[in-house]
């Protein structure tokens, strides 16, 4: 993060490896389940907090990107607690994907590599999981205040819905 180092927990995923399961917390606090398995293409982004400024943008482009994208599910993930989730999707209008909150249990972070030890916040990665439950695409975004490469996730989810 601007310069420093930071320590990311869990394994290190690549494209072609099976994407894990993981549960996370919906924003009306039930719990949420992620199968990788599940025929369906998704983008899968971790962000460290939508109320950030490289976070909030982020969001609203995938938010955007989704009504272009009938066969791919879009799904951010943070450390945000789902309240303050759900009070940034109604203050931004964000409605084309789903935000979860990964504050319960770390799973997500701790099964995609993605868990910065030194704040246990997640890191700014985009994962393309496709309909085999495979990754077809990952990013973790060397700089924690960057925005990631759109246009090589967007392509990498058009080219996993076209299988």
């Amino acid at each position: 993060m601007r310069g420093k180092g930071l320590t990311l927990l869990g394994p290190e995923l690549k494209a072609g490896e099976a994407a894990p399961d993981f549960t996370a917390v919906a924003n009306d606090l039930s719990t949420y389940e992620f199968h990788a398995k599940s025929n369906q293409v998704w983008i899968i982004a971790s962000v460290p907090s939508l109320d950030t400024s490289v976070c909030s943008i982020e969001t609203k482009k995938f938010n955007d990107e989704a009504s272009k994208l009938p066969d791919v599910k879009i799904l951010t993930i943070s450390m945000d607690l789902p309240f303050a989730q759900k009070r940034w999707c109604g203050a931004e209008g964000v409605k084309n994907l789903q935000t979860v909150s990964d504050y319960r249990d770390r799973a997500f972070g701790k099964a995609y590599g993605v868990l910065i030890r030194e704040n246990m916040l997640l890191a700014r990665a985009v994962f393309v999981v496709g309909k085999d439950g495979r990754i077809a695409y990952e990013q973790i975004v060397p700089e924690l205040t960057q925005e990631p490469d759109y246009a090589a996730a967007l392509a990498a989810a058009r080219a996993a819905a076209a299988k």
